[in-house]
């Protein structure tokens, strides 16, 4: 029976060593999840990659929002490449589309290049292109090793049956893996539905600031989802719930 990987995706140490911990098999670093997750600050890859023990892939993504880089954000992304490889992560996770939805194969290439010898993965931009198959068929030409996926739906259970076809038709070419939404109480569902041997999750709950004073008059968060003196972290206990679940599945 191989092996199913789960990937925990954090966007802080805490987080991080949360995810190891809690036995995850590696991690995507990012900042700022509530945009979806960013390039994360210096510092932070460089602590995570030196104190941790699993791999770490570091995301490449300039801006929340939709995936059209204009040149200078384009520019910053090799440039946040090629010096993150120096603190020697396991990969790199990115996307790139072209303004009709379909990949764009020139600057995904680039960075393909940019990342070798290190791992590569394409994120769930490719959720938002036109054609799912000619996306997958484009990464392969380009030798990208894995994608993140929901199945091109909100979350992974309304696209469990997608998700299978994007299993079956990648084959051995590439690694299609789930996530988005998933969590302890699906992930089993999900992998035996789809047929996939990884899987990504966050894994995540609320955590109260240990702040005493707090001032009520005013706030530095734009965010009306996230209260001020509240953090979402990655829970040691549902990534041990997750891992646990993902070991009894069979298929």
């Amino acid at each position: 029976m191989n092996k199913i990987i789960f990937e925990a995706c954090v966007d802080s140490f805490e987080s991080a060593l949360a995810a190891q911990n809690g036995g995850a098999d590696r991690i995507e670093l990012c900042a700022d999840l509530l945009e979806g997750g960013i390039t994360p600050s210096a510092g932070l890859i460089q602590l995570v990659v030196e104190k941790l023990k699993i791999p770490v892939m570091v995301m490449i993504r300039p801006r929340g929002g939709d995936f059209l880089y204009s040149e200078n954000e384009f520019e910053e992304m090799k440039r946040d490449i090629s010096i993150i490889k120096n603190f020697n992560p396991a990969g790199f996770v990115f996307g790139i589309l072209s303004e009709d939805g379909t990949v764009d194969k020139i600057r995904t290439k680039s960075l393909v290049e940019a990342a070798r010898p290190l791992k590569a993965t394409f994120h769930r931009a490719f959720d938002m292109t036109r054609d799912p198959l000619e996306a997958l068929d484009d990464l392969i030409e380009l030798g990208v090793d894995r994608v993140l996926t929901s199945g091109q739906e909100l979350d992974v259970e309304r696209g469990i049956e997608t998700l299978r076809k994007f299993v079956e038709y990648a084959g051995e070419k590439i690694i299609i893996m789930p996530g988005g939404g998933v969590n302890e109480f699906n992930a089993a569902e999900i992998l035996k539905a789809s047929g996939a041997k990884e899987i990504h999750a966050s894994a995540r709950e609320k955590k109260e600031s240990a702040m005493k004073f707090r001032n009520p008059k005013t706030t530095m968060s734009d965010s009306s989802s996230m209260p001020e003196y509240e953090l979402m972290v990655t829970s040691e206990k549902r990534v041990s719930a997750i891992k646990k679940i993902i070991g009894q599945v069979q298929f």
